[in-house]
């Protein structure tokens, strides 16, 4: 599976343009390739370990736009058999990362300042997770709407996730 992953990236690497966004590229090169989201998104997760727990998959990006889905399964679930709101804010504070790299500009980088969540309704199906932005990519405080919905299409958590954004050094 390493080595898959390993021959993944370095053709990447190879198509991706440099005045491109190397996100936006991989995802581009991967979507129409069957499995290609699925594998994009584990190499996300292999930059950062701690997603792997929900296992999300990368739907749809575009700048300033993602979308990701999460399965229910045991490993997320907690005592009452749905799934778990940590689970559902990991998956969401995923879509806010992809996006956030997918959409920041050259000169600029982020971290994560904060998130406030509310839970909704109970999350007894798939989840869909969703991140945009809605203002323009600025020095200072930047808000990520993020929502996370039932396969039914009910929204279960809503949030936001506040990005620290600086000039790049």
């Amino acid at each position: 599976m390493a080595n898959l992953f390993n021959t993944a990236i370095q053709k990447l690497k190879k198509n991706i343009r440099p005045q491109g966004n190397y996100v936006l590229n991989a995802y581009n090169g991967l979507k129409n390739i069957p499995g290609g989201l699925t594998l994009l998104s584990k190499i996300v997760s292999q930059k950062a370990p701690y997603f792997q727990t929900v296992d999300p998959v990368i739907s749809k990006l575009e700048r300033n736009y993602c979308e990701a889905s999460m399965s229910k399964n045991k490993t997320v679930e907690n005592h009452i058999g749905t799934v778990h709101v940590i689970a559902i804010c990991n998956g969401l504070e995923y879509v806010m990362g992809v996006l956030a790299e997918a959409s920041v500009p050259a000169h600029l980088r982020w971290l994560p300042k904060g998130m406030q969540v509310d839970y909704l309704a109970k999350a007894d199906s798939d989840i869909r997770l969703t991140a945009i932005v809605e203002q323009d990519w600025k020095t200072g405080d930047l808000q990520v709407k993020v929502q996370a919905s039932r396969a039914d299409g009910v929204v279960v958590v809503q949030g936001i996730i506040t990005l620290w954004v600086t000039e790049k050094k």
